[in-house]
């Protein structure tokens, strides 16, 4: 099994934590030593974090500063819990095994607001709203991240799919939501609701639907079996593989960029198949190219740049950057070591997450963390951390 969870207004105090931060950032290695605990701030609270990342290990969570890269707190919460970006400049949604969570990164503590249910899975971030979807209930719930500013539970739209699946939703700009359409054994495409959660759109030709992102233009794209169905202007469009089996199972996409990103495996029967093609998906004319990156990656290797720059982590170590437009590797950024993506999709291996010009990517190996700027190619902070880490991602503002 493989999976993604993607991703993106700063409040005036967010703002000037994150200007605090970047003014007193220093370069060099931090050590585990260096800030384990929490600090302290005047009073006896815990000082804010700007622009938090967080890190899942075996056992809890690490927040670290992302300028510095300095560990802030660790978080014991058992269980094997997944990261994800809440839709601001604090927050971060952690997937637990009772259900949604959301932890405030930047004060380091979890909130009042839950999503209890079994096998929560995507969380999205789109056109300023967030959607959880909790797979083994199948219920969608929508909020504004600016409504998790007190700590409590975000009032805001639900709607609970026919069946239970493992599944992904997005909510427009206009108003209307996008959802899977499945059962636990077979998922088969999407629906489109309108504002009262009437269904307006369908479309059952997507063979395994999974994953989902948005490219300019608000056309977004749902992963198949057989390639790609877009959902834009009101219409679906089928994206064919050049493969009988041609599954884009994960997709990145980017705001300013009419181009997605996907993986691409043709496999079917393969208990892991380590591809070495990458798909990019053009919005615009529904076509699908393939590109050949001469590595395979996984499933966390994938993300965009601020440019709308397709982003792919090697097991090769290396980070390549490629023109979502011509297919071209424009860039080769050494990362990290060599690595093997493990048979089992819950195992650590190395992870990237982009946020602005600042590609960060775990190295679970040697237990390190990496910061390196996408402009200049360079590595501009490390961390030896206790433990080897898991998931990683961050809060992110969002669009």
């Amino acid at each position: 099994m493989d999976t993604s969870i993607r991703t993106r207004t700063l409040t005036g105090t967010a703002l000037a934590l994150a200007a605090s931060v970047a003014l007193t950032a220093c370069g060099g290695n931090s050590t585990p030593s260096a800030d384990v605990k929490a600090k302290q701030a005047p009073g006896g609270g815990t000082a804010a974090v700007g622009n938090p990342l967080v890190a899942s290990f075996d056992g809890g969570l690490y927040v670290l500063d992302g300028e510095t890269l300095k560990l802030r707190k660790t978080i014991e919460l058992p269980g094997f819990n997944r990261v994800n970006p809440a839709g601001d400049r604090e927050h971060v949604v952690i997937s637990t095994d009772s259900g949604f969570r959301v932890l405030n990164a930047a004060r380091q503590t979890f909130t009042d607001a839950e999503y209890k249910g079994a096998k929560p899975g995507h969380v999205v971030q789109h056109g300023g709203k967030t959607v959880l979807f909790t797979d083994g209930t199948g219920e969608v719930n929508v909020f504004d991240p600016a409504d998790l500013a007190g700590g409590k539970k975000p009032q805001g739209r639900s709607y609970t799919s026919a069946e239970p699946h493992h599944g992904v939703a997005i909510e427009l700009s206009n108003g209307e939501l996008l959802s899977t359409l499945g059962t636990e054994e077979k998922r088969t495409g999407a629906l489109v609701l309108d504002k009262d959660n009437k269904e307006i759109k369908r479309a059952e030709n997507c063979p395994g639907v999974h994953g989902e992102a948005a490219a300019k233009d608000e056309a977004i794209a749902v992963g198949c079996e057989d390639g790609v169905l877009i959902y834009k202007g009101g219409k679906f469009t089928k994206v064919d593989a050049p493969d009988d089996y041609g599954r884009v199972g994960n997709q990145r996409g980017s705001d300013i960029s009419p181009v997605l990103l996907g993986d691409y495996k043709t496999d079917a029967e393969a208990e892991l198949e380590r591809p070495t093609r990458i798909s990019l998906i053009d919005t615009r004319t529904a076509k699908l190219r393939l590109v050949d990156l001469g590595t395979s990656y996984s499933f966390r290797s994938l993300a965009r740049g601020p440019h709308g720059e397709a982003l792919v982590l090697g097991t090769n170590g290396i980070l390549h950057v490629i023109d979502p437009e011509t297919g071209k590797v424009e860039k080769k950024i050494e990362a990290v070591a060599d690595w093997q993506e493990p048979l089992d999709w819950q195992q650590a291996r190395p992870t990237l997450f982009v946020r602005d010009h600042t590609a960060y990517v775990s190295e679970p190996g040697k237990r390190q963390l990496h910061a390196i700027d996408l402009e200049s190619g360079k590595k501009v902070n490390s961390v030896t951390l206790p433990k080897s880490t898991n998931e990683l991602s961050g809060a992110v503002a969002g669009h």
